[in-house]
């Protein structure tokens, strides 16, 4: 039976709520997981945490949900840029001082990685990578070879992860498998308002990645009104990122509109 993955809720509610609708469509629940980073742009954090948790879906530490649970000043994010980390500490000050202290324990007893045996498989979840929580994989700059040392390495068939935002997945002539499975919290910077999540057969390997809508225009009337950034507002609009863009590599970038 096939599995479930998403990862960096970034504070949509609403994408979750869509999110966790279309795995009970697809009769998944209780074979998804969460790969963290539950806080971020978007409003209101309570409202996903309350949803998530809830849920009753396992849930991978992100490094939000690390910074967070160790109250710790910065959301250690894995940016160089300073126009990066701008907006990074705006997003992360607003989700600090909103989240309620009776998340805290539970954000900072997270596991910071999951394995899980299936068809076969020996399957690894994590946030960025298994070495690092805010390692960034993204597709045009993981090699192959980079990619079967770090699945042999940490002994999976295949590694499952998230942080870059955007979704991707290589079967390695190794026969293991990569599958970022991207952000459900804003869209892959593609000009889709939509998000989406990985949905992964053990059995037959084959990954595909399932389309979410759900009221974008909302989130972003209640970002504006939250007072957070009119950017991040315009990505959820768009479906091109308007921040957080240096971190990108050259060929993520040029598939960009900025």
């Amino acid at each position: 039976m096939p599995l479930g993955f998403f990862g960096g809720i970034y504070n949509n509610h609403l994408a979750l709520e869509a999110t966790l609708e279309r795995v009970h469509a697809l009769g998944i629940e209780g074979r998804t997981w969460c790969l963290g980073d539950i806080g971020g742009f978007g409003p209101h954090p309570d409202h996903a945490l309350e949803l998530l948790r809830a849920s009753g879906v396992p849930v991978v530490q992100g490094n939000y949900d690390y910074a967070l649970g160790h109250g710790l000043g910065d959301c250690g994010c894995g940016y160089t840029d300073p126009r990066d980390n701008r907006y990074a500490a705006i997003s992360y000050r607003y989700t600090r001082e909103r989240t309620h202290p009776r998340h805290l324990p539970w954000l900072r007893d997270l596991p910071p990685v999951l394995r899980v045996e299936a068809g076969g498989r020996a399957i690894l979840l994590c946030h960025g990578s298994p070495r690092r929580t805010n390692e960034f994989l993204w597709e045009s700059t993981s090699p192959d070879g980079f990619l079967e040392w770090l699945c042999t390495a940490h002994g999976c068939d295949v590694l499952v992860c998230t942080h870059t935002g955007i979704p991707w997945t290589r079967r390695l002539d190794s026969g293991q498998r990569v599958i970022n499975c991207g952000a459900i919290g804003r869209p892959a910077n593609n000009g889709k308002t939509e998000v989406a999540f990985a949905l992964y057969d053990p059995e037959t390997d084959d990954c595909t990645f399932v389309p979410v809508a759900y009221d974008h225009e909302r989130l972003a009337a209640e970002v504006l009104a939250e007072g957070l950034p009119a950017e991040f507002a315009e990505t959820l609009t768009s479906g091109w990122w308007t921040s957080c863009l240096e971190v990108l590599p050259a060929r993520e970038r040029a598939a960009g509109q900025f």
